[in-house]
Protein backbone atom coordinates (compact mmCIF):
# COMPACT_ATOMS: atom_id res chain seq x y z
CA UNK A 1 0.00 0.00 0.00
CA UNK A 2 1.41 3.38 -0.97
CA UNK A 3 1.65 6.42 1.28
CA UNK A 4 -1.08 9.03 0.84
CA UNK A 5 0.82 11.76 -1.00
CA UNK A 6 -1.84 13.70 -2.89
CA UNK A 7 -2.63 15.99 0.07
CA UNK A 8 0.56 18.03 -0.32
CA UNK A 9 4.30 17.50 -0.53
CA UNK A 10 5.85 15.37 2.18
CA UNK A 11 8.47 17.22 4.17
CA UNK A 12 10.52 14.75 6.24
CA UNK A 13 12.97 17.50 7.18
CA UNK A 14 10.44 19.77 8.91
CA UNK A 15 11.88 21.04 12.19
CA UNK A 16 9.46 20.09 14.95
CA UNK A 17 11.50 21.52 17.82
CA UNK A 18 9.31 24.66 18.04
CA UNK A 19 6.03 22.76 17.73
CA UNK A 20 4.35 22.41 21.14
CA UNK A 21 2.71 19.26 22.37
CA UNK A 22 -0.93 18.71 21.52
CA UNK A 23 -3.31 21.12 23.25
CA UNK A 24 -6.16 20.28 25.57
CA UNK A 25 -9.33 21.29 23.69
CA UNK A 26 -11.60 23.68 25.58
CA UNK A 27 -15.02 22.32 24.71
CA UNK A 28 -18.45 23.96 24.48
CA UNK A 29 -22.07 22.83 24.07
CA UNK A 30 -22.18 20.87 27.33
CA UNK A 31 -18.95 18.93 26.70
CA UNK A 32 -15.99 19.07 29.07
CA UNK A 33 -12.45 17.78 28.52
CA UNK A 34 -9.68 17.24 31.02
CA UNK A 35 -6.28 15.63 30.97
CA UNK A 36 -6.21 12.09 32.39
CA UNK A 37 -4.63 11.99 35.85
CA UNK A 38 -3.04 8.57 36.47
CA UNK A 39 -2.83 9.33 40.21
CA UNK A 40 -6.63 9.25 40.50
CA UNK A 41 -9.48 6.91 39.56
CA UNK A 42 -8.88 8.00 35.95
CA UNK A 43 -6.34 5.20 35.65
CA UNK A 44 -8.88 2.57 36.71
CA UNK A 45 -11.47 3.99 34.31
CA UNK A 46 -9.16 4.01 31.28
CA UNK A 47 -7.86 0.54 32.17
CA UNK A 48 -11.42 -0.84 32.49
CA UNK A 49 -12.54 0.74 29.22
CA UNK A 50 -9.55 -0.70 27.39
CA UNK A 51 -10.57 -4.20 28.54
CA UNK A 52 -14.06 -3.86 27.00
CA UNK A 53 -14.42 -6.24 24.01
CA UNK A 54 -15.78 -3.53 21.68
CA UNK A 55 -12.69 -1.40 22.42
CA UNK A 56 -10.18 -4.27 22.41
CA UNK A 57 -11.35 -5.27 18.92
CA UNK A 58 -9.79 -2.16 17.40
CA UNK A 59 -7.43 -0.69 20.00
CA UNK A 60 -5.58 -3.93 20.84
CA UNK A 61 -4.45 -2.44 24.17
CA UNK A 62 -6.05 -4.69 26.79
CA UNK A 63 -2.93 -4.22 28.88
CA UNK A 64 -2.51 -4.76 32.63
CA UNK A 65 -3.25 -1.76 34.84
CA UNK A 66 0.48 -1.15 35.44
CA UNK A 67 1.19 -0.96 31.74
CA UNK A 68 -1.63 1.56 31.29
CA UNK A 69 -0.19 3.64 34.11
CA UNK A 70 3.19 3.65 32.36
CA UNK A 71 1.55 4.54 29.03
CA UNK A 72 -0.40 7.46 30.47
CA UNK A 73 2.67 8.79 32.28
CA UNK A 74 4.73 8.43 29.10
CA UNK A 75 2.17 10.43 27.13
CA UNK A 76 1.97 13.12 29.79
CA UNK A 77 5.76 13.54 29.88
CA UNK A 78 6.22 14.09 26.14
CA UNK A 79 5.15 16.21 23.18
CA UNK A 80 3.59 13.45 21.09
CA UNK A 81 0.21 12.61 22.63
CA UNK A 82 -2.17 13.90 25.30
CA UNK A 83 -4.62 11.51 27.02
CA UNK A 84 -7.99 13.17 27.62
CA UNK A 85 -11.30 12.24 29.23
CA UNK A 86 -14.39 13.87 27.78
CA UNK A 87 -17.57 14.25 29.81
CA UNK A 88 -21.12 15.02 28.84
CA UNK A 89 -22.64 16.07 32.12
CA UNK A 90 -20.94 14.69 35.23
CA UNK A 91 -19.29 11.47 34.11
CA UNK A 92 -16.60 10.78 31.48
CA UNK A 93 -18.01 9.06 28.39
CA UNK A 94 -15.14 9.19 25.87
CA UNK A 95 -11.39 8.63 26.02
CA UNK A 96 -9.37 10.67 23.51
CA UNK A 97 -5.73 10.77 22.62
CA UNK A 98 -4.87 14.05 20.91
CA UNK A 99 -1.57 13.68 19.08
CA UNK A 100 0.81 15.53 16.79
CA UNK A 101 0.66 13.66 13.50
CA UNK A 102 4.19 14.69 12.49
CA UNK A 103 5.54 12.94 15.61
CA UNK A 104 3.46 9.81 15.06
CA UNK A 105 3.94 6.64 13.03
CA UNK A 106 1.19 7.93 10.72
CA UNK A 107 3.73 10.45 9.37
CA UNK A 108 5.40 7.56 7.55
CA UNK A 109 2.33 7.20 5.31
CA UNK A 110 0.77 10.67 5.46
CA UNK A 111 2.37 14.02 4.57
CA UNK A 112 1.91 15.53 8.01
CA UNK A 113 2.36 19.25 8.43
CA UNK A 114 4.13 20.20 11.68
CA UNK A 115 0.96 21.43 13.41
CA UNK A 116 -1.46 18.74 12.17
CA UNK A 117 -3.30 17.03 15.01
CA UNK A 118 -4.70 13.50 15.19
CA UNK A 119 -7.32 11.88 17.38
CA UNK A 120 -7.80 8.40 18.76
CA UNK A 121 -11.35 7.98 20.07
CA UNK A 122 -12.90 5.32 22.33
CA UNK A 123 -16.36 5.13 23.84
CA UNK A 124 -15.62 2.91 26.80
CA UNK A 125 -19.09 1.84 27.91
CA UNK A 126 -20.87 -0.40 25.42
CA UNK A 127 -24.20 1.04 26.59
CA UNK A 128 -23.03 4.49 25.39
CA UNK A 129 -22.24 3.37 21.85
CA UNK A 130 -24.72 4.08 19.06
CA UNK A 131 -25.98 7.16 20.95
CA UNK A 132 -24.48 9.68 18.52
CA UNK A 133 -21.87 10.84 21.04
CA UNK A 134 -18.89 10.77 18.69
CA UNK A 135 -20.81 12.32 15.81
CA UNK A 136 -21.88 15.21 18.08
CA UNK A 137 -18.50 15.60 19.78
CA UNK A 138 -16.20 15.71 16.76
CA UNK A 139 -17.24 19.13 15.38
CA UNK A 140 -16.87 20.60 18.88
CA UNK A 141 -13.45 18.98 19.39
CA UNK A 142 -12.07 20.00 16.01
CA UNK A 143 -13.27 23.60 16.44
CA UNK A 144 -11.61 23.69 19.87
CA UNK A 145 -8.36 22.25 18.50
CA UNK A 146 -8.28 24.81 15.69
CA UNK A 147 -8.87 27.55 18.29
CA UNK A 148 -6.15 26.16 20.57
CA UNK A 149 -3.56 26.00 17.78
CA UNK A 150 -4.11 28.63 15.07
CA UNK A 151 -1.35 27.03 12.99
CA UNK A 152 -3.18 23.70 12.84
CA UNK A 153 -4.99 23.36 9.52
CA UNK A 154 -5.91 19.65 9.64
CA UNK A 155 -7.18 17.16 12.18
CA UNK A 156 -7.04 13.49 11.25
CA UNK A 157 -8.41 10.15 12.33
CA UNK A 158 -7.17 6.74 11.19
CA UNK A 159 -9.75 4.08 12.06
CA UNK A 160 -9.30 0.45 11.13
CA UNK A 161 -11.00 -0.07 7.77
CA UNK A 162 -13.11 -2.84 9.36
CA UNK A 163 -14.53 -0.48 11.99
CA UNK A 164 -17.63 0.58 10.09
CA UNK A 165 -19.31 2.02 13.19
CA UNK A 166 -16.41 4.42 13.79
CA UNK A 167 -16.10 5.36 10.12
CA UNK A 168 -19.82 6.20 9.96
CA UNK A 169 -19.56 8.31 13.14
CA UNK A 170 -16.44 10.10 11.93
CA UNK A 171 -18.04 10.85 8.55
CA UNK A 172 -21.16 12.20 10.27
CA UNK A 173 -18.85 14.28 12.48
CA UNK A 174 -17.39 16.10 9.47
CA UNK A 175 -14.33 14.03 8.53
CA UNK A 176 -13.73 13.08 4.91
CA UNK A 177 -11.99 9.87 3.84
CA UNK A 178 -8.68 10.46 2.07
CA UNK A 179 -7.43 6.93 1.41
CA UNK A 180 -6.31 3.69 2.97
CA UNK A 181 -2.91 3.51 4.64
CA UNK A 182 -0.95 0.63 6.10
CA UNK A 183 0.04 1.17 9.73
CA UNK A 184 1.99 -1.31 11.88
CA UNK A 185 -1.14 -2.73 13.54
CA UNK A 186 -3.88 -2.19 10.94
CA UNK A 187 -5.03 -1.12 7.53
CA UNK A 188 -6.52 2.28 8.29
CA UNK A 189 -8.81 4.67 6.52
CA UNK A 190 -7.21 8.08 6.79
CA UNK A 191 -9.91 10.68 7.43
CA UNK A 192 -9.27 14.44 7.56
CA UNK A 193 -11.12 17.56 8.60
CA UNK A 194 -9.63 20.85 7.46
CA UNK A 195 -9.91 24.32 8.97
Amino acid sequence: MRPVTHLDAYRPTDDLSAVPGPPLPVLTDGWHARVVDPDTRDLDLVHRWMQAPHVVAFWHQAWPRGQWEEELRRQLSGLHSLPVLVSRGEDPVIYLEVYRAARDVVAQVYPARPHDLGLHVAVGELSMTDQGLVRKLLPVVTAALFDADPRCTRVLLEPDVRNRRAIASFTAGGFAPVGEVLLPDKVALLMVRTR
